[in-house]
């Protein structure tokens, strides 16, 4: 199953910063289940809007060198706010590190300025075949490529 929690990326530097916002709709189907009567979007899930976010910086930096970009660490997850149906959810984050196949980044989730989340994550990135790009991972980084370029249409064709 795929997935996006965010809706469009709003700016982008390769190799430092990336922007994107989440507008978070009474239609989203989780919402039906996660408090009813005080419908929210679930932490979990603002955690992998900022998974979402990190990754597409990532990928934009390398020139779509690697078909898979996972989490591998999760540090210092903070949740300060709720964000409701209507309410719009700002990612930014902040390249902090390199190292091998790792990327640390700092990341955080805002509500109408107001912090709702932040993390220090780590991401693992890598191609199904190693170092050789398999045709799966051909096709996979075709369609980030398109993911991409409806995500950051002003951001020119990767």
């Amino acid at each position: 199953m795929r997935f996006t929690l965010i809706d469009r990326i709003t700016d982008l530097v390769p190799g430092e910063r990336i922007m994107a916002t989440k507008c978070l709709s009474l239609a989203e189907e989780y919402l039906e289940d996660h408090f009813p009567k005080f419908p929210v979007m679930p932490g979990v899930l603002m955690l992998e809007a900022m998974t979402q976010t990190s990754a597409w910086l990532i990928r934009a930096s390398e020139d779509f060198a690697h078909s898979v970009v996972i989490l591998q660490e999760a540090r210092n997850v903070k949740y300060a706010d709720f964000v409701e149906p209507g309410e719009v959810l700002t990612v930014t984050a902040d390249w902090v590190k390199q190292e091998g196949s790792l990327t640390s980044l700092k990341v955080k989730g805002t509500v109408a300025g107001n912090m709702a989340v932040s993390a220090k994550l780590v991401l693992q990135r890598y191609n199904l075949g190693g170092d050789e790009l398999t045709p799966t991972d051909r096709f996979a980084i075709g369609k980030l490529k398109e993911d991409f370029n409806l995500l950051y249409p002003e951001g020119g064709r990767a």
